[in-house]
């Protein structure tokens, strides 16, 4: 649990950490707080190298076994032939929900995947992570990379495989990076807009997902000859309890900034908090 706590739960640190500066933290504590939070900003993303990817190497054991993590490829042979042809693979993970902690599967720390897919491979996440102060660094160390187009094609060009969960827009570059921290510790990531949004607290169930306008990375695929891989994960439902505000104007505004924003309450009922343990269950397809 320590490890997982490391790992997702500076979401409900920095809320905690912002108020206190705000409200209750004196002249000192108030320059420490903005002090470390700048240092941490202007520190390599890798920070402290070697030291910082043994740590993430012991953060993703953990999470292993907080969630139970079970993997099921339905064809290793055909991701193992594509890899011999230097062919990197897009691995398209589906559900986003909440939070969509289980493509931590891809990690190369935990080598799920067989061969130079299970060493190099990666998540890309959205760029805005990685100007968020501490939580820059915890997923550079787990083996986490920017989504942006130059990451996504250099790693393509360089036979390097990738994983992330399809979006439909590209998030806004961020002015203000107290306004990003703000915004980023009360929303989820913006790949989910459409999949929150419909999401019925009623209907928990249900497993939604929005792929008709999600096209943008077939085109890369595309353009490198590089194959997609369905992967969907099992049990990301029920992780957290949540409150969204309805409404169109909520919806108009949470496509215009790129973010759903909501409050949602994980383990203890602990806001911006860890996931409730659920086992997790990862199932990856044929390249396509």
């Amino acid at each position: 649990m320590e490890g997982v706590t490391l790992w997702l739960g500076w979401n409900g640190f920095i809320l905690l950490l912002i108020l206190y500066a705000i409200f209750l933290a004196n002249k000192w504590q108030r320059v420490v707080i903005v002090g470390l939070m700048t240092f941490s900003s202007v520190l390599p993303v890798n920070f402290p190298g070697k030291l910082g990817y043994r740590m993430g190497s012991w953060l993703m054991s953990q999470a292993e076994k907080y969630f139970g993590l079970k993997t099921v490829i339905e064809d290793e042979d055909d991701l193992i032939r594509h890899s011999e042809h230097g062919k990197a693979l897009i691995f398209a993970f589906n559900p986003h929900d909440m939070l969509p902690y289980s493509i931590f599967v891809f990690s190369p720390s935990l080598r799920r995947l067989p061969g130079k897919i299970g060493e190099d491979g990666c998540a890309l996440m959205t760029s805005a992570i990685f100007k968020i102060p501490f939580i820059r660094h915890v997923y550079s160390w787990v083996g986490g990379e920017s989504v942006d187009r130059q990451t996504f094609l250099g790693r393509l060009h360089n036979g390097r495989s990738l994983a992330f969960s399809p979006s439909n827009q590209s998030w806004p570059e961020v002015i203000l990076h107290i306004s990003l921290v703000l915004l980023a510790i009360t929303s989820i990531r913006q790949g989910g807009v459409q999949e929150v949004l419909m999401l019925n607290p009623d209907m928990h169930h249900e497993v939604l997902l929005y792929l008709k306008n999600r096209k943008g990375f077939i085109k890369l695929a595309l353009t490198t000859g590089s194959p997609v891989v369905p992967v969907f994960a099992f049990n990301l439902d029920g992780s957290y309890r949540y409150w969204l505000p309805r409404g169109p104007l909520v919806e108009k505004i949470s496509r215009a900034i790129g973010f759903a924003p909501l409050v949602f309450i994980g383990r203890w009922g602990v806001p911006f908090g860890i996931p409730i343990p659920r086992k997790s269950h990862v199932v990856i397809g044929q390249g396509m």
